[in-house]
């Protein structure tokens, strides 16, 4: 029997998912599928067996759906994830795990006390100049200080949602690639934030975010993420002591200058992350071992966002990731 998969969003982004479900995965099946306007957006699948359904709960009922896939928007992610936990099925949520840390830590509690997989779709950690980048940033010795640069354009004919008081805007769409990527390098947890955003949730979703992170021996990281009406930069740059190495994933370029040495320069061939992420998905169930990317990875990255939009409503000030997580546990238990 194949490995039968239930996919629930089937938009722009989450048919990247139903190709790869289709053609790449040997031994996988796309069980069902989900979408609120169950019409629209399905013209490409191969055949009409495959049910679609317009309420993500009747899909996790579904006893012909073994483990479940999710890429709608993070507003969406708890319901879910909690409905998938208790259906007891393995869950993969496309980032930002969710909107808000709490959120985020209902999610990884409920998981964990059921015993159930959940794993977050950082899909920059499947990179291939990301990883490369990893396999040499011990050549240039102690890290000081890392800069990072993210920005996407807004795509022509994209449909402008309905702005909902409080929605967050880039920095959590994907600028939370770059938190995460900051502990997947390192090993270190971002430990304190300063932020400054173009706008705040309560105005409108943010377009541009300024941060600057620290870990935990003192590296520092700037951010830069933005939208832009055209023109993708997507490139990260890392000092040490010893040298230099830098990543434009968007070009698939590392480049570095250690010691002495000349400059290197590594083309690297692109990796299909969505794939990377799925095929980690599945090897995770199969063998009943962690994923390598946890509920718990994808909830420290949306607590470091939240401290940096903490940041921002402060004007800018430094806030610690602790401090924050202990004030909001203690909000909750009130």
């Amino acid at each position: 029997m194949p490995l039968r998969i239930g996919l629930i969003g089937v938009g722009r982004h989450g048919s990247r998912y139903i190709h790869h479900l289709l053609h790449d995965l040997p031994g996988v099946s796309l069980a069902a599928l989900c979408r609120k306007r169950i019409g629209e957006g399905l013209a490409s699948l191969p055949t009409t067996e495959i049910p679609v359904y317009g309420d993500y709960r009747v899909l996790i009922a579904d006893p012909a759906v073994d483990a479940v896939v999710v890429v709608t928007p993070p507003s969406l992610c708890l319901e879910i994830c909690l409905a998938a936990v208790k259906a007891r099925k393995p869950i993969l949520i496309e980032k930002p795990l969710a909107p808000t840390g709490p959120e985020a830590r209902a999610m990884v509690a409920a998981a964990e006390e059921a015993g159930l997989l959940l794993m977050t779709a950082q899909t920059m950690r499947f990179d291939s100049a990301i990883l490369l980048l990893k396999d040499h940033l011990q050549e240039i010795g102690r890290l000081r200080y890392a800069t990072f640069t993210s920005r996407i354009e807004t795509k022509a004919g994209t449909q402008v949602q309905s702005w909902i008081p409080g929605q967050r805007g880039a920095l959590l769409e994907f600028g939370v690639h770059l938190l995460d990527l900051v502990p997947f390098l390192t090993g270190e947890e971002v430990v304190a934030v300063r932020c400054e955003l173009d706008q705040l949730p309560a105005v409108a979703p943010d377009t541009m975010a300024i941060v600057q992170a620290q870990t935990a021996s003192g590296i520092r990281c700037v951010m830069d993420v933005a939208r832009v009406v055209a023109g993708r930069v997507a490139r990260t740059e890392w000092v040490g002591t010893q040298g230099q190495i830098a990543a434009d994933w968007c070009h698939h370029r590392v480049t570095a200058v250690i010691g002495d040495a000349s400059a290197l320069e590594w083309l690297v061939q692109p990796q299909q992350t969505i794939l990377a992420t799925l095929r980690a998905f599945v090897h995770a169930i199969e063998t009943n071992s962690p994923p390598p990317i946890t509920g718990r990875d994808g909830c420290r990255a949306i607590e470091v966002a939240d401290a940096c939009y903490r940041s921002a409503e402060q004007g800018g000030v430094s806030v610690r990731i602790s401090s924050l997580r202990e004030e909001t546990a203690a909000s909750e238990r009130r």
